[in-house]
């Protein structure tokens, strides 16, 4: 684990309460306007204001000091603005480091230590990114609020049907592949039906979101059941215990890694696209979807106009370009990258764009990315229909 992430994993342990977002271009602009700073969401301001007082007051402000990286501090300043309901962090000082564009997509963590004192952390490359969210067991779309260290069931009939899915394991986990079926068999058996078009689904950007949150929330619970009696009864040593948290976060990475894989093919497979999911093209790479088919790419009468390839990756600030040489017939043509990223700057999205890479985000991701370049970004829906038009569904 880098050294970032592991100081921002145990200042979350060991604070009162615990917050992360990802940066967006409205936070990281520097614009020098009144309402700069940073922007949390509702839902942390129990961890600075009683809720009582959120009610009485039109302006609220509750001065604080920062520790930021566990390196220098800052006399800060959260602001409540009842008329907005919005709530900032301002006061970061003239040369605070991390207010730029650069740091648009970074996964900003906010730590209450006392009433007067907190810590902040700034992670800004994949690696250190994927380590803090795999290490609460959290994806992208968990994000933007307090993380919740005790959180326990959902509804009681996603809670039933988690239990009775738990009581039928065989083996001491399920695959990655079971685990996001489960997900989405659970979402359509405990909460209301999407609206169906021509009986294909209505909205396939929040049946991901939905699905990725609902797999989250069950694997959480098998964690509970297989390991909740041994984290009680403790260990004998050192030894024994690194040996279970290492088993408990490679399978926390593995999940995370597969589980939007798992989440596109079944939203392709309920539009009836065709597809080959890890098919493997020159020099043994395997892109995660090729459009029609693997086989069709491989046929060099079939015209390169009817092929597409769509790379998907929870987080992409620094791994987008692992893209771009995946397939070789269409090294001169777009390609798509699916992403739960919240936000990247619009130099990076500048150089994705000269090197033909089309982001393609759940519908409701695209406020968090700069406003000069959202026309860019694709949503699942686009993505969906521009395959079906290709493939003339």
């Amino acid at each position: 684990m880098e050294d970032m992430s592991l100081k921002a994993v145990n200042a979350s342990l060991s604070g009162m309460s615990s917050f992360c977002k990802f940066l967006t271009a409205n936070d990281t602009g520097k614009t020098g306007g009144h309402q700069s700073g940073y922007l949390i969401s509702k839902s942390a301001s129990e961890m600075i204001f009683p809720s009582q007082m959120l009610l009485k007051s039109q302006i609220l402000k509750k001065y604080i000091r920062i520790q930021w990286q566990d390196d220098f501090i800052t006399n800060s300043c959260f602001t409540w603005y009842g008329s907005k309901n919005e709530l900032r962090i301002t006061r970061f000082g003239k040369d605070f480091p991390f207010y730029h564009p650069v740091f648009t997509g970074a996964l900003f963590v906010l730590v209450k230590l006392n009433e007067e004192e907190y810590k902040a952390y700034i992670l800004n490359t994949d690696d250190d990114i994927n380590q803090f969210l795999d290490t609460f067991g959290l994806t992208p779309a968990e994000t933007n609020r307090p993380i919740d260290f005790t959180k326990t069931d959902q509804e009681l009939r996603e809670k039933a049907e988690i239990d009775n899915f738990i009581k039928t394991l065989c083996t001491d986990f399920p695959t990655s592949e079971e685990m996001s079926a489960e997900a989405r068999r659970i979402i359509k058996i405990t909460r209301v039906k999407p609206r169906m078009v021509a009986d294909k689904p209505f909205d396939p950007d929040k049946m991901l979101l939905d699905w990725t949150e609902e797999e989250y929330v069950l694997f959480q619970a098998i964690e509970r059941y297989r390991y909740g009696s041994v984290i009680k009864k403790g260990f004998k040593s050192v030894d024994e215990f690194v040996v279970l948290a290492n088993q408990v976060l490679n399978r926390r990475k593995s999940r995370a890694g597969k589980s939007l894989e798992h989440h596109l093919a079944a939203i392709f497979d309920q539009n009836r696209i065709r597809y080959t999911a890890q098919g493997v093209t020159e020099g043994n790479k395997k892109p995660d979807f090729v459009f029609p088919s693997i086989e069709d790419y491989h046929n060099i009468l079939f015209s390169v106009d009817k092929l597409c390839t769509l790379a998907a990756k929870t987080t992409c600030k620094d791994r987008w370009r692992q893209v771009l040489n995946e397939a070789d017939r269409m090294r001169d043509r777009n390609k798509y990258l699916c992403t739960l990223q919240r936000g990247i700057s619009e130099e990076q999205m500048d150089e994705m764009k000269a090197e033909k890479v089309i982001l393609v985000v759940p519908a409701s991701y695209i406020r968090d990315y700069p406003v000069s370049k959202r026309s860019d970004i694709w949503t699942i829906s686009d993505f969906i229909h521009y395959v079906k038009k290709m493939e003339m569904i």
